[in-house]
């Protein structure tokens, strides 16, 4: 898995994960509360993957499980980041059978999307991975799954862009628009911004990266420009500064990106890796002849899953 890769604190996440079982749960599972009733039985599942890809999300899965019942034991088989085949085992849950049956379906929709969007991602990491230039993503994600569809990102290997708003200062076409071009959009939002945010500036062409550089854009993205143009604007921002950092966005795919990323820039920005990607199958199988009938829970059996090994 990429050492960028973090998972968010359990502040972060515990609330993002009770809502969405809340959401699940409702006012209670029907089917499991009519057969188990107040009987404590036990048992253990199997995940296994459908189809080959990049395995991510089993710490979350595992804190889902653990929200739900914190004498669960969640082993993952293979790691986070691992690309898998079909068929494969990827990880053992065991415990009450009501939790393991109440969690099912919020972990693996969880595990499915960012598995889908890992597998994607470093399938166009790869296309570039001899290469200067870094794969990042946007912020075209789904809302409420932002931090975890950009976790996701990182363990397929690209780097994240801005999570929102407030992280830096991008100054897009309709802020151009709006304030009547780009050096009187620097001029006013720099005189506002706070310390140390930098400024990207959004260009088409040519004469607008020059006058990005004019007016001292930290950033200057590329978009949608030819793919000679964009040669022409590196070589034009690297004359004339090369601490700017230049970035290419707009209609990037598996097919174009390398020859994107042999124009010079630093980055690449695309939505696909989560615009484009499919859930990668995965499913949970109980095996039935590990199913007891207990007093009690019984205690951990083996460690759980740590957010944070």
């Amino acid at each position: 898995m990429s050492p960028r890769a973090v998972l968010p604190p359990l502040i972060v996440l515990d609330p993002l994960l009770h809502s969405w079982l809340l959401e699940d749960v409702g006012r209670g599972d029907r089917s499991s509360q009519g057969l188990l009733g107040n009987k404590v039985r036990v048992g253990q599942a199997e995940w296994t993957a459908k189809e080959a890809g990049v395995i991510t999300g089993l710490p979350i899965a595992s804190r889902i499980f653990q929200l739900l019942n914190d004498r669960v034991s969640f082993v993952a088989v293979v790691a986070e980041g691992e690309q898998c085949q079909r068929g494969q085992l990827v990880a053992r849950v065991d415990g009450s059978l009501e939790a393991l049956l109440l969690g099912e379906r919020v972990a693996l929709n969880l595990a499915m999307r960012l598995s889908g969007i890992a597998t994607l991602t470093r399938k166009y990491v790869e296309q570039i991975a001899d290469l200067p230039a870094q794969l990042v993503d946007t912020r075209k994600t789904t809302p409420g799954l932002r931090i975890l569809e950009k976790y996701a990102t990182q363990v397929g290997g690209a780097m994240n862009h801005r999570m929102g708003l407030d992280d830096a200062v991008m100054i897009k076409d309709n802020h151009i628009a709006v304030a009547g071009g780009i050096g009187k959009a620097i001029a006013c939002i720099r005189s506002q911004m706070p310390y140390p945010l930098t400024i990207e500036v959004e260009t088409e062409t040519l004469d607008q990266v020059k006058e990005a550089l004019q007016h001292g854009a930290d950033i200057i993205m590329l978009d949608n420009m030819p793919l000679e143009m964009m040669r022409q604007a590196v070589q034009i921002i690297r004359h004339s500064n090369d601490r700017i950092k230049i970035e290419a966005s707009g209609n990037i795919t598996l097919e174009t990106i390398r020859a994107v990323a042999e124009t010079g820039v630093d980055y690449i920005s695309s939505s696909a890796p989560i615009t484009r990607s499919t859930w990668l199958d995965l499913s949970m199988n109980i095996d039935v002849s590990t199913m007891e009938e207990r007093s009690t829970l019984p205690e951990v059996s083996a460690k759980p899953n740590e957010l944070y090994p």
